[in-house]
């Protein structure tokens, strides 16, 4: 069943056109006619939202695919710097690589104690819990008046 299929039509024409209608039932039918417009309207946004989300997701598919070859190849960056590091300062492999990890581990540290300091800053919903309790007490006060 398509979309189509399952939406409501609106008929343009009266079943009896020489008929004469009521204000009522103009009213009644102008409200069936009204309802059926909005039902079908939501029916069209829906598929196109769901049209979209599919796009949505088969392109973050990509994105996942993209960071997970970058993050296996960050391995072999590290490994050509390990070696950069001890052909250029003149050192043996083990401490190109101890420079590597050093500096991975400074930049680890570091990212770390911002982040720390990010999440210590979160707070309660102060303003929310206040309404939430006013609320409640308004509630309260109201049920203790019968």
């Amino acid at each position: 069943m398509t979309t189509r299929e399952h939406i409501a039509s609106i008929p343009l024409t009266a079943d009896d056109p020489t008929a004469e209608a009521s204000i009522g039932g103009l009213v009644r039918d102008a409200t069936a006619h009204v309802s059926t417009l909005v039902r079908a309207e939501v029916e069209l946004a829906k598929g196109e939202i769901k049209a979209e989300i599919k796009k949505g997701v088969k392109g973050s598919v990509f994105f996942i695919v993209a960071l997970t070859i970058l993050c296996f190849s960050l391995f072999f960056l590290f490994m050509a710097l390990g070696f950069g590091f001890a052909e250029w300062f003149g050192w043996g492999y083990w401490a190109g690589f101890g420079l590597v990890f050093g500096v991975m581990l400074l930049t680890a540290v570091l990212f770390a104690f911002l982040g720390y300091r990010k999440v210590k800053k979160i707070r309660a919903p102060e303003k929310s819990i206040a309404a939430a309790k006013d609320t409640v007490a308004a509630l309260t006060r109201r049920g203790d008046d019968n």
